[in-house]
């Protein structure tokens, strides 16, 4: 991991504790980026890189929870609050609702550190994830209409002539469809294709959900 891979956004109202968690960060090989509002920090050009977002619970324009429940559908980095008010409800609802820490003000550097290392690599993962998953919609676009068909049925363990007799064709021509898929998904084994499949949340046929043959 190198300082030129991640960034930290740090979000606090008070300056000076901005500026000590940059001359912190930056003594670690970490960039930071600082917003002294909950606002600043939601209208600014962000890259698009491996992020962690520290978070102040008391803001001049939104309590820090409240922010992070605003924020839960838009794609944000994993978050560590810190507080100099911190409470064991306010802890709790914040980890349930996913941060990966609650640090009471005055913490230490390594406590935050353990935290911040934590949310990044959270967050490449999640990164890693959600690449993956888009490079598997892009192969299943691929797919000819009657590929898609064919799919389902293949990783419901059917037979080929079961599966060619539940879409009225040969058994030929389902293998043919059947080597198709697996070329186009990339997948190097049908347990492969099987997962892909269930990140992809596709359905087993009717007939094999069903208790069919």
């Amino acid at each position: 991991m190198t300082a030129e891979d991640h960034v930290v956004f740090v979000v606090d109202d008070d300056a000076r504790i901005r500026e000590a968690l940059v001359d912190m960060l930056e003594s670690y090989g970490i960039r930071a980026i600082t917003f002294g509002s909950a606002g600043e920090y939601a209208r600014a050009a962000k890259p698009e890189m491996t992020a962690c977002l520290v978070l102040d619970v008391e803001l001049p324009d939104i309590n820090g929870l409240d922010f992070q429940t605003q924020i839960a559908n838009a794609g944000h980095p994993p978050i560590v609050f810190i507080t100099g008010h911190g409470s064991i409800p306010a802890s709790v609802r914040a980890i349930r609702h996913g941060a990966v820490d609650f640090l009471t003000k005055p913490f230490s550097d390594a406590d935050l550190m353990a935290a911040i290392r934590t949310a990044l690599a959270r967050d490449r993962e999640e990164r890693a994830a959600r690449d993956e998953l888009g490079a598997l919609r892009r192969r299943h676009a691929d797919l000819t209409p009657r590929e898609r068909e064919v799919l389902p049925l293949v990783i419901s363990g059917l037979l080929n002539k079961q599966a060619a007799a539940e879409l009225g064709i040969s058994e030929v021509t389902l293998q043919m469809h059947r080597r198709n898929v697996m070329q186009k998904m990339d997948a190097a084994s049908l347990a492969d294709l099987v997962r892909m499949a269930e990140k992809l949340e596709i359905p087993l046929s009717g007939s094999r959900r069903a208790g069919g043959p």
